[in-house]
């Protein structure tokens, strides 16, 4: 019986009660008994509890309403350095990045979870420095060891002062669509404005984005579950690299 990458196995149970005894009854979708659905949300930002925390914890009180449990992890205050080109994880093949950090047990959590926030700041219009180290040695270490985060469920937010949120959204989204992720989306781009810490909390319209994005999110996640039993998802195609100097 086929697996995904994840190793579950596709004949899940699917449970005879519908989310109308949750909390979103539109969703009118089957639970499957067992194997909780976890997200993991990890934090780009040095400050634990600073606005990408709040947009994150947006996000995740979506998830966690329609039962989805959701772990933040605290990257941005960390010493992860960056890939440094080595291509061991490529060599070994052994799910790991060469330099011996937290890096390689969150790739470990990614693996077993259903879904994953990224949030990030905005440096210079761009990712926080130490949250991109994370993110190009994960993504290289799944992508070389054949899809590690393949057809997981993932979406990207920003905290942003004034400007530079787009791009830097822009910059998190080459990760998921590389690795093959699926997006969900909201009702406008997932950037949220404030500057000192819980300055978001009034930004309407970014809440509101935070808000149906989670919602989204949770509604993919499930109709990913209930549906693997259903509907094969397409072969997996071995990547073609091709360079333009002759």
């Amino acid at each position: 019986m086929p697996e995904w990458p994840n190793g579950r196995d596709w004949k899940s149970r699917v449970g005879s009660k519908s989310s109308t005894e949750g909390s979103n009854p539109s969703l009118s979708v089957f639970y499957l008994e067992g194997n909780e659905m976890k997200v993991l949300a990890f934090n780009g930002s040095p400050r634990k509890n600073g606005n990408t925390y709040h947009a994150i914890k947006m996000v995740s009180e979506e998830l966690e309403k329609e039962n989805i449990k959701v772990e933040i992890i605290q990257v941005g205050s960390k010493a992860i350095r960056g890939c440094i080109a080595c291509y061991k994880c490529a060599q070994n093949k052994n799910m790991e990045c060469s330099i011996n950090d937290e890096v390689n047990q969150w790739i470990q959590k990614i693996i077993k979870a259903d879904g994953i926030i990224l949030g990030s700041p905005v440096y210079f219009s761009g990712i926080a420095g130490t949250f991109k180290c994370f993110l190009d040695r994960a993504f290289l270490v799944s992508s070389v060891n054949g899809g590690l985060f393949r057809h997981k469920v993932a979406v990207a937010v920003v905290a942003d002062r004034r400007s530079g949120g787009v791009s830097t959204f822009d910059q998190l989204l080459h990760y998921l669509h590389y690795a093959e992720m699926l997006v969900p989306s909201s009702n406008y781009w997932n950037v949220i404005f404030g500057r000192n810490p819980g300055e978001v909390l009034k930004d309407e319209e970014g809440i509101q984005i935070m808000r149906i994005l989670g919602k989204n999110m949770a509604w993919l996640l499930k109709l990913l579950k209930n549906g693997k039993d259903k509907v094969i998802p397409p072969e997996k195609e071995d990547k073609i690299y091709m360079s333009f100097i002759r």
